[in-house]
């Protein structure tokens, strides 16, 4: 006969928590460990999820580091043109095209931080390999390329007030540093530091930090190549009875003289055929150099100054050129036509000049063009 639980005694607690059997132990473990596994597989989901872009997420930070900040040193020189109504992001591509920077989309994501730069049109030094913030501040700055235009018949003293207006230059310093002797053409006479009327014709583009010096050798070699592109050279000078210098200082008087290319043949050779009979040249553009002036009427009392460059004066070619001549006026100085002509004078409102051999005609030419109104 089985015995039965005893009943509760005087200091028992009638509330007591039951007794569980081992069946419901079991069941209860078996719960817990299947919420555990479940969590487990949470996490390693989460994991093989989180972890794949914790690891892109920090790919693409270091991506975008070392491409703003450019690790080594900057590369060759790159020059970038702005052109008026340009887009950001074709500037960006042309950035990246000349490896100023190494990515267009990290430059992009970029100005979202630091804001687009602002462009001016124009053009820009870069180097290759800079740091975004390089590349902004230059961009921001506007162009840094500056442009001198050197055109036929400016004097040294014409270009220099042009350089004067480049930032960090000033004309009196471009004019010493012109007179110094650092820098000569091939054609420059023995002894001689004056670079007047040899400064080739054409723009210049002055970088950031570019000295006077360097501006200057770049204008005097450009003028060597054009003039012997022209012709000029010792043999055709020589041909002439002159050397190559006494050829430029005739090109320059006839680049002045002569105002359109259809007259500098003949006011070539009006000046070789003058001193060839061993008078004056009497030009007026010779005089009006000695009063730095350029074009104007001469007077009776100009006509009477006393200077190296008055040709109703003196004799022969002046000391130097008068100004800077154009190729065409190069070329017609060392190809000047056959022909008597000793005279000239404008005869159309359009420049054109007729020519003469006596002074009878001359003055005859004069009447032409006062009943033209013409002068």
């Amino acid at each position: 006969m089985s015995e039965l639980p005893p009943e509760p005694g005087p200091g028992s607690e009638p509330n007591a928590e039951p007794v569980v059997g081992v069946g419901e132990r079991t069941a209860a473990g078996e719960a817990v460990s299947r919420n555990s596994r479940r969590r487990a597989r949470r996490r390693r989901h989460v994991a093989l999820v989180v972890g794949p872009l914790v690891v892109v997420l920090l790919a693409v930070v270091l991506w975008y580091e070392l491409e703003s900040h450019a690790l080594g040193s900057a590369g060759p020189r790159e020059i970038i043109t702005v052109h008026d109504g340009e887009s950001v992001g074709a500037v960006v591509a042309a950035l990246a095209a000349h490896h100023v920077i190494g990515s267009s989309l990290a430059f992009r994501i970029s100005d979202l931080v630091h804001g687009t730069p602002t462009l001016v049109p124009g053009e820009y030094q870069l180097h290759q390999n800079e740091t975004f913030a390089q590349v902004r501040a230059i961009l921001n700055g506007g162009p840094n390329i500056a442009a001198v235009t050197v055109d036929p018949g400016l004097t040294l003293s014409e270009v220099a007030q042009r350089v004067d207006g480049l930032l960090g230059h000033g004309g009196a310093s471009f004019a010493r540093t012109a007179a110094s002797g650092v820098v000569h053409s091939t054609f420059s006479p023995p002894g001689s530091n004056n670079l007047e009327g040899m400064l080739g014709t054409g723009t210049y583009k002055v970088l950031p930090g570019e000295s006077d010096t360097a501006i200057l050798t770049a204008m005097v070699r450009r003028f060597d190549t054009q003039a012997t592109a022209a012709g000029l050279s010792t043999s055709s000078a020589a041909a002439l009875g002159l050397t190559p210098y006494q050829v430029i200082v005739a090109a320059s008087i006839v680049e002045k003289e002569g105002y359109i290319l259809k007259n500098m043949p003949d006011v070539a050779r009006v000046i070789y055929n003058r001193l060839a009979a061993g008078t004056p040249l009497q030009m007026n553009a010779t005089v009006l150099y000695s009063l730095g002036q350029d074009g104007g009427a001469v007077t009776a009392k100009d006509l009477k100054l006393q200077t190296p460059y008055n040709t109703y004066l003196n004799g022969g070619l002046t000391p130097t050129p008068i100004c800077n001549p154009s190729m065409n006026a190069v070329s017609a100085a060392v190809h000047p036509p056959v022909g008597s002509w000793l005279f000239f004078v404008v005869v159309k409102k359009d420049g054109t000049e007729a020519f003469s051999d006596t002074f009878a005609e001359q003055l005859a030419n004069e009447k032409l063009a006062q009943q033209r109104g013409v002068g």
